[in-house]
């Protein structure tokens, strides 16, 4: 694995191997970290990073937009001189995928979306809003949430996988987690779904409660040539619990 910053500050490993790259987007709260079951199981180059605000990404900006992650991701593949990519998108980073799908379709020769919110019914909006206002006010983001993204079973018998992860959720800045959060807390859903004219995967976890199978099923509807992928018995990190299953999908995909 090579690592780096680039012109802006994103730090950034890449796994050089051959054919188009694949690029993962981590999950707000997250880092480039939790795509390391991913980074060893494909064919082609993997390009992991940390979004801005996270990891060893600086986040220089008062106020945040989705357009300053798709520009993120655009001046990474220029500086690595990179064309192509399949992007798959984690969460929020479904969120930025669908921004830059939307700007940057020709960039793309797959899409991935996994566990990707749309279309939030009035109890799932006032629950992401209460989460939302009960980590300003306690300036942390609780351990609790790892119960909502992995099962019972898992946290019990993965103890450095369920450590990693806190260790993660507690070294971040507060501050700029919130901020990235807001948006995730306060999408709309109004990307032009029309231009994204690219094969697609909709994927989430059978288990997944912030972002269903429901609203996967509802999003692949209005994106033309994408299909639905729900991943048995998986929670919202699905991809580090089932990642066989996970990276068998995304692997249907990239090689149809």
């Amino acid at each position: 694995m090579e690592s780096g910053f680039d012109s802006n500050g994103t730090f950034y490993l890449i796994n050089k191997k051959e054919d188009v790259p694949i690029v993962f987007i981590h999950g707000v709260g997250l880092n480039h970290s939790i795509w390391d079951n991913q980074i060893r199981e494909f064919e082609n180059t993997v390009l992991v990073y940390d979004i801005l605000g996270h990891g060893k990404t600086p986040l220089n900006l008062n106020t945040i937009s989705f357009d300053d992650f798709t520009n993120q991701l655009i001046n990474l593949l220029n500086h690595l001189a990179i064309d192509k990519i399949h992007l798959v998108g984690f969460s929020i980073g479904s969120l930025i995928a669908r921004n830059f799908a939307t700007n940057y379709c020709d960039k793309l020769k797959s899409l991935t979306l996994f566990g990707s919110i749309f279309n939030r019914s009035n109890e799932q909006q006032k629950l992401v809003n209460d989460r939302f206002e009960n980590m300003k006010k306690e300036k942390k983001i609780p351990h609790s949430s790892l119960t909502r993204w992995l099962s019972d079973d898992f946290l019990e018998n993965h103890i450095s996988e369920k450590n990693k992860i806190i260790k993660i959720l507690d070294e971040n800045d507060v501050e700029n987690f919130l901020k990235v959060y807001e948006l995730f807390v306060t999408h709309k859903d109004e990307e032009v779904f029309e231009k994204i004219n690219i094969k697609t995967l909709v994927i989430t976890g059978e288990n997944d409660d912030g972002s269903t199978p429901e609203m996967s099923n509802n999003l692949s509807k209005v994106i033309n040539n994408s299909y639905v992928k729900i991943i048995p018995k998986g929670k919202h990190l699905c991809g580090i619990e089932y990642s066989y299953d996970v990276n068998k999908a995304i692997k249907e995909l990239i090689n149809d």
